[in-house]
């Protein structure tokens, strides 16, 4: 059975602040190591009050530091924001203190609007139109230093971090199959090139150093209660996010709802093509919409995400999550 893992924006609620929702992340990643979960990721966002990880390196530091033998990573840095050496330092150094616990995720887009991506770069030395050399050369830090070679990274060289590329449109897909990296797919929010991209991937991948056969990961929503009404109800914080971002409303994430209220017939449009692969319901009923998008996507491993106000739902659904890969695993062992 295939690996489950996390991704975590450290999601700042309605009422709460950025403290509280980094002790959330700390909180959520231990449990998701008891629960056998394979790897935990941050994510860099930027000028957004939904998200406290902006600061990506430090946050992986202190989850890795938590925890004992998750994976911790990034889902993703934003390579285009930063100089390639100051990555490799930062996750050199988490690499050196955390040995063969630490992804590294690379994104191509800023992670935030364009006023604030530019007070990020000042430059603007980091376009998106370098984004492949970024990632040559980002990943040559982390080989071993060459004789002579006058710039190293320290922590880094030598170290091998692993490199993944993330992606919502088949940009990535192409770039992760001609570099032979893994690959995940935002399908979490941006479904749409999701199945040509993952095709893209497979099909035109070369194997590398690091990576001998293609390797797709594949993000969703993941909402899981003891019914499709109450994880339904729950999920609502998820809608509103999207309906407010949507509508150029950036704000915390909200308390569940029983009603949205009215949509237009866009906004109901918009909606469902966003959420379109999310598993939310009952265990059993999640299991079956995961299975689907199993099949449906070959994916190698699922990444869900992690936005439910409630703190006790919150966990409680990375439980009963658990235990439907659970009951998954033991049905494929059955029938091997």
């Amino acid at each position: 059975m295939i690996p489950f893992s996390i991704l975590d924006l450290a999601t700042i609620f309605e009422g709460s602040d950025a403290g509280q929702a980094l002790r959330n992340t700390l909180e959520t990643a231990q449990l998701a190591e008891q629960l056998g979960y394979h790897r935990y990721w941050l994510a860099e966002h930027h000028n957004m009050p939904t998200v406290a990880s902006a600061a990506t390196a430090v946050v992986i530091g202190q989850v890795a530091a938590v925890t004992r033998t998750l994976r911790v990573g990034s889902g993703g840095v934003m390579l285009p924001n930063h100089a390639p050496l100051v990555i490799a330092e930062q996750f050199g150094t988490l690499e050196a203190l955390f040995p063969g616990r630490i992804d590294l995720g690379l994104g191509r887009a800023p992670g935030t609007d364009m006023r604030t991506a530019r007070a990020l770069r000042r430059d603007l030395l980091g376009s998106v139109d370098r984004f492949p050399q970024d990632v040559l050369e980002l990943q040559a830090y982390f080989d071993d230093p060459a004789p002579g070679q006058a710039v190293q990274a320290v922590p880094g060289a030598g170290l091998k971090v692993p490199l993944w590329l993330l992606g919502s449109s088949t940009y990535s897909a192409q770039l992760a199959a001609r570099l032979g990296l893994p690959f995940a797919f935002a399908s979490h929010f941006a479904p749409a090139q999701a199945l040509q991209a993952l095709q893209l991937y497979r099909s035109l991948f070369q194997p590398s150093a690091q990576l001998q056969r293609p390797y797709a990961m594949v993000a969703v929503n993941a909402v899981v209660a003891d019914s499709d009404a109450q994880a339904q109800h729950l999920s609502t914080s998820l809608q509103q996010t999207f309906l407010n971002l949507a509508r150029g409303q950036v704000r915390p994430v909200p308390a569940p709802v029983d009603d949205l209220g009215p949509l237009s017939e866009s906004e109901k449009a918009a909606l469902q093509a966003v959420t379109e692969f999310s598993a939310i319901g009952s265990p059993q009923t999640v299991r079956r919409q995961l299975e689907g998008i199993i099949r449906l996507t070959a994916a190698d491993e699922i990444m869900s995400t992690v936005h439910i106000f409630d703190r006790e739902a919150r966990l409680y659904s990375l439980e009963l999550l658990s235990r439907v890969r659970e009951a998954m695993a033991a049905d494929s062992a059955s029938i091997r």
